[in-house]
């Protein structure tokens, strides 16, 4: 019965968390409760701020911390006119731009945000920083991180609970939650989104720009820079994505929605 026990919990969690994703509908299952997802969260952001430089461009700072305020308020209007205001209650949202070349960003299940300096000149505006900054908060508010993390513990940990886990191998759970929440270690490795996740953020993300009041139409030209900029190596924000052709198809495909959103904005 002990082996059998945290196989047993973890899926006991799974059969009472079930929800739909906000947008989508899509069903997941988290098996962490939120509390303790919010928690890792936190340790986590700090320990990447630790070991990581911040950006002294000031531009860089001030754009990805405007136009970030501006997407979450949209959001979080959003989240509470449908009920679902829940969904971010303990999020402690936070903006920082990393001193880096890397060409990423990332939001982790607690709404902290990093954009790391390699991505804002192909940004290049207020607009491009819209459409990673709402991929990113979509990852968060739809708890990618959550079934990413659960689907791990599993794996790696036998369905160990994930506060037990912290008590017995901090270390591990705290770097397993780093690559769970598409953070790049100084091991240089991560654990990139599936593409369900992924199409989702792209549908999700497309959606919270536009509430903001910033173009929707720009997306596909700026995922077409995305993948120009990675040459032969995509970048890691691009590692699982979907094809470039398909991902253009599908932001085209969900435009109608978009501009919808982005009209009722103006």
């Amino acid at each position: 019965m002990k082996i059998l026990r945290p196989l047993f919990v973890i899926l006991l969690a799974l059969t009472v968390s079930c929800s739909n994703v906000p947008l989508t509908g899509r069903k997941q299952f988290t098996a962490i409760p939120s509390s303790q997802m919010q928690e890792l969260s936190a340790d986590s952001y700090s320990q990447v701020l630790s070991e990581q430089q911040l950006s002294d461009n000031t531009a860089y700072v001030n754009a990805v911390t405007r136009v970030g305020k501006k997407v979450v308020a949209a959001v979080e209007e959003y989240l509470l006119m449908n009920g679902l205001e829940a969904r971010i209650d303990d999020f402690n949202w936070r903006f920082n731009v990393l001193e880096s070349e890397e060409v990423n960003a990332w939001c982790m299940p607690g709404g902290q945000i990093a954009f790391y300096e390699g991505i804002m000149p192909i940004c290049g505006d207020d607009n491009g920083i819209a459409i990673v900054m709402g991929h990113e908060i979509a990852h968060a508010i739809a708890k990618h991180g959550n079934e990413r993390m659960s689907q791990q513990m599993l794996i790696s940990m036998g369905g160990v609970a994930l506060s037990e886990a912290l008590e017995t191998e901090k270390e591990a759970t705290q770097q397993l939650a780093l690559l769970a929440f598409g953070v790049g270690t100084q091991l240089g490795v991560s654990l990139p989104y599936s593409r369900t996740h992924e199409s989702e953020a792209d549908e999700l993300g497309l959606y919270f720009m536009a509430m903001a009041g910033y173009d929707p139409r720009t997306a596909p030209a700026f995922w077409e820079r995305m993948e120009q900029a990675g040459g032969a190596r995509p970048p890691e924000f691009l590692s699982t994505h979907p094809d470039p052709l398909n991902r253009v198809q599908h932001l085209h495909e969900m435009m109608p929605k978009a501009m919808e959103y982005y009209n009722a904005a103006q």
